[in-house]
């Protein structure tokens, strides 16, 4: 252990000198055992089979600290903020409540912070890096048979300091029943620096209850993006969730959806964009515990320059979940022969009345199709641009706040267009 632990002397220096913090007490019993169960294991390895195609070793081998209190200007977060739309502003994992518009949240939506969480949902190593240093837990709760038009946007903005840093925002989405809302999920970077963020939400969908979930993710390619994501799905409820891509250099999504409740329906899909030599993981799980529950599940990535990416697609149906109708679709456009990607669905059925289905596919833009737009006078350049666009569309089509599926197509195009991309 003492090995262990001097490998990790910077993050158990920090850990040593948050215990005297009052952020600290509130929890101070699951934060010792997050951190404990960190330093048995230590950080995945390629040997591990969740973690065979993802090599953290450029985050094992930094010395990261906790993420100092940072200020950020509105400049910082104006460039995100949609018209109309309440934002709370998480910096460095701490809830600003200058920055944040918490006297415009709609009707039905109230939002509380605390230091204690209600427990750890999400496993493994950065995990419990999250359980460990995170210091605002934030709670937004939808009123049960509150119909939200007004999106409920919630930006989390790490700040860089002198030393490589650990950002570990932690939220919890509660819907409940009968309710209705769409929640916007954004991590971004300011300044230059290394950043690792440990990010881990939870969402509680309650009988009844429509939630319209999109996460973007477009933090520098200096930083570290390690997430989870956990949803609950009661009875008839939907859970609807687009997942963007965008930074990073290593950028890991691990999606869990559990079908906990008969009727209910969830919809996981997400665009991915690797570019340079950044490294994109999607890792899903999609649990029907219950009868009568659909989920339909579309990745798509898009592929440039030396980048990697890999997806790993489950779907459970447990033997109770009987009449379950499952589909899962994975599609990645390569760009340059030196791009590269890894999909692996798996399929685990224990009921026998079911229908599941996945398919996976990957190649590079259509010669006939680029033949036939140039054929009629359209530059080789742009045609490639209507193809690639084309792709990406099917996704974020389907973000339910026009401004934003609009801002994010141009941050796509400017994003390919770099040059070494």
């Amino acid at each position: 252990m003492a090995a262990v632990a001097e490998r990790y002397e910077s993050l158990v220096a920090a850990f040593d000198t948050f215990r005297a913090e009052p952020a600290f007490q509130a929890a101070h019993q699951s934060r010792e055992w997050a951190f404990r169960r960190f330093l048995d294991s230590g950080f995945p390895t390629t040997r591990d089979e969740e973690w065979k195609f993802t090599n953290v070793a450029p985050v094992a081998g930094t010395a990261f600290v906790r993420a100092a209190t940072a200020t950020a200007t509105r400049a910082d977060v104006d460039r995100f903020r949609l018209p109309g739309v309440p934002m709370l502003v998480l910096v460095n994992g701490r809830l600003s409540r200058e920055l944040s518009a918490l006297d415009a949240l709609p009707a039905g939506v109230t939002v509380q912070v605390t230091g204690e969480s209600l427990g750890n949902t999400a496993t493994g190593a950065f995990a419990d890096l999250n359980a460990a240093f995170y210091e605002d837990f934030v709670m937004v709760k939808v009123a049960a048979h509150a119909v939200v038009d007004t999106p409920v946007h919630v930006l989390s903005l790490a700040v860089p300091g002198e030393k490589p840093a650990i950002v570990a925002p932690r939220v919890m989405f509660t819907a409940g029943e009968a309710s209705q809302c769409t929640v916007i999920e954004e991590y971004v970077g300011a300044g230059a620096g290394v950043t690792l963020t440990t990010a881990v939400t939870d969402m509680q969908v309650g009988p009844g209850a429509i939630i319209n979930h999109v996460k973007i993710q477009r933090e520098s390619l200096t930083a570290f993006h390690l997430a989870s994501f956990n949803v609950q799905l009661d009875r008839a409820s939907t859970f609807s969730s687009r997942a963007i891509t965008l930074g990073g250099r290593i950028a890991r999504n691990d999606i869990v959806a559990r079908l906990n409740g008969e009727g209910a329906e969830c919809t996981l899909n997400g665009l991915y964009i690797g570019t340079g030599e950044s490294l994109v993981d999607t890792h899903t799980t999609i649990d029907h515990a219950k009868a009568h529950c659909p989920s339909h599940e579309l990745y798509k990535g898009i592929l440039a320059g030396h980048s990697r990416a890999v997806f790993n697609g489950k779907i459970i149906v447990r033997p109770d979940a009987q009449k379950t109708d499952a589909k899962q679709t994975n599609k990645a456009l390569l760009l340059s022969d030196n791009a590269q990607v890894n999909t692996k669905p798996q399929l685990e059925i224990f009921a026998d009345d079911v229908k599941c289905t996945h398919g996976a596919a990957i190649g590079q833009l259509d010669d006939d199709a680029l033949f036939y737009l140039r054929a009629r006078g359209i530059a080789e350049s742009d045609a490639r641009h209507l193809l690639i666009e084309a792709f990406a569309r099917e996704v974020i089509d389907g973000i339910p706040v026009e401004p934003l599926r609009a801002e994010l197509m141009q941050t796509l195009e400017a994003k390919l267009a770099t040059p070494g991309a």
